[in-house]
């Protein structure tokens, strides 16, 4: 079959850094990395750098990456890649340049349980059921695995939340690792449903992320887990998350610089360990609450700060992975509507390309709500109507037809109406456009019901593609920790 992408549509119209902006951001970040340097908590990550004969300071941790070392790192990595849907070409999605894709994120550990409306702490049934609405959802081009499985102890997180993601969906699996070793039964178990590591690596339709700490800090943890994924030569999501005057300059130009240059030392991590891993440059970033200092998921800021990163991203010509979507508010109301539908407008106009948390998220990224991936799914098909643009032909700016119409005459019954109706127009599946007394007479329901009764409808009918149950006996034989 041939294989096609599905997304994709171009941003980048929106620019907030100027070209001479981009430039003294680069200038912050080379300083950052090679005078102030990076702290590697790793013990094996710090041998690696030092013996590629870079400054370090033993007693401090720190390792300072040049110039030199940073640019033969960006040139080792891919600019571009394609992350691939799990036998469905249709899903596979090209990333990179200015291209635009949407998806879910997490890992939310609550959710909005569906019958009691109540939060409660997220199950492994709740992975299995959000990826199947993940799957059916339109405007989602890959998935971010979540939520957390609470019921599962940690050394069975791992293999159990990929699984449970896999199993439900066809689209691009990505998700966040915990240990070490969970991390390579995941990639065991994946060869295993690709046939063989090398076939899965030739055509990824899983991917991982690992996480800086910030500011500028390779742990031990995450250190480890950020090698054992690039030695897996799977494609690499490594976030940086500076909070603006907490963990991260409080201006957002400095939050910038200080954001790409923890993803950009993790990078460099990656490709010392295995050079040509394919790693998306990543901003987790936000702005703090400047009452209390907090951390807040729906602020405006957060949007720029994405949009800025972004625009990195292009600088340095790598593929990019960014955060937009999520809402504070602790319920599905017109709050929860605002804020996500804003930053996904701007970091989807900027043109960034793996744009995960689109979908979902409440409460400071703490809870998801079933609802709510399906208004957001809405949002984003209106924001992918902004990116697909105005197209200006003899044919749309319609002169002729106007003529044949005439004055005080309409449209309604012409060809030109019918022939560009559907493609000129985004039609909303959940907004209600009903008079009022057609909406009385249908039920008055608001938009949390009617998202509500298309959620239950999808997780009784809608079923993805699922692995082979023969290649799931042989997972259940393999692995110890595995309980589906």
């Amino acid at each position: 079959m041939e294989k096609r992408t599905l997304g994709g549509l171009d941003g980048g119209i929106y620019r907030p850094f100027t070209d001479v902006d981009l430039r003294k951001v680069d200038g912050a970040i080379t300083r950052l990395l090679s005078e102030v340097g990076i702290k590697v908590a790793n013990k094996r990550a710090f041998e690696l750098f030092k013996a590629k004969g870079i400054e370090t300071d033993e007693a401090k941790k720190l390792v300072h990456i040049p110039r030199g070392l940073l640019e033969d790192c960006i040139a080792s990595t891919p600019s571009e890649l394609i992350l691939y849907g799990r036998g469905n070409p249709d899903y596979n999605i090209h990333v990179g340049g200015t291209r635009v894709h949407f998806g879910s994120g997490g890992t939310a550990l609550n959710i909005i349980d569906l019958e009691t409306g109540q939060k409660r702490p997220s199950t492994l049934k709740d992975v299995q059921n959000v990826s199947k609405l993940m799957d059916y959802l339109d405007n989602a081009h890959f998935q971010v695995i979540p939520v957390f499985p609470n019921d599962l102890p940690i050394e069975k997180v791992d293999i159990n939340r990929f699984f449970a993601a896999i199993n439900n969906t066809n689209k691009h699996v990505q998700g966040g690792v915990y240990t070490a070793s969970g991390t390579k039964e995941v990639v065991e178990m994946c060869s295993m449903i690709a046939g063989g590591l090398e076939a899965l690596q030739k055509e990824p339709w899983v991917s991982f992320i690992t996480c800086m700490i910030s500011p500028l800090e390779i742990d031990q943890t995450y250190g480890d887990l950020m090698m054992a994924c690039a030695e897996s030569g799977l494609p690499l999501s490594i976030p940086a998350e500076p909070l603006t005057g907490a963990t991260g300059p409080i201006t957002v130009a400095g939050n910038v610089a200080n954001l790409c240059a923890e993803s950009l030392a993790g990078l460099c991590l990656a490709q010392i360990v295995n050079k040509g891993t394919p790693v998306l440059m990543a901003c987790t970033s936000t702005s703090t609450d400047l009452r209390t200092m907090g951390y807040v998921s729906g602020s405006v800021e957060e949007g720029l700060i994405n949009a800025c990163a972004a625009q990195m991203a292009q600088y340095y010509e790598l593929p990019f992975y960014g955060t937009a979507g999520q809402s504070d508010s602790k319920i599905l109301d017109a709050q929860a509507g605002y804020e996500g539908a804003i930053t996904n407008l701007l970091v989807g106009m900027a043109g960034g390309n793996f744009i995960h948390d689109a979908l979902g998220l409440l409460e400071f990224c703490l809870t998801a709500s079933y609802e709510k991936y399906v208004m957001d799914n809405e949002i984003l098909g209106e924001v992918m109507r902004v990116l697909k643009g105005v197209t200006v032909t003899e044919e749309t700016l319609a002169v002729d037809v106007t003529a044949e119409v005439g004055p005080g005459g309409n449209f309604l019954q012409e060809d030109h109406t019918f022939d560009h109706m559907r493609e000129e127009h985004f039609v909303p599946k959940i907004a209600d456009r009903k008079p009022r007394e057609k909406w009385e007479e249908t039920g008055k329901k608001d938009t949390f019901t009617r998202c509500h009764e298309i959620v239950l409808e999808v997780l009784e009918t809608h079923k993805a593609e699922p692995v082979d149950e023969e290649v799931v006996k042989a997972i259940r034989t393999k692995f110890k920790n595995f309980v589906q």
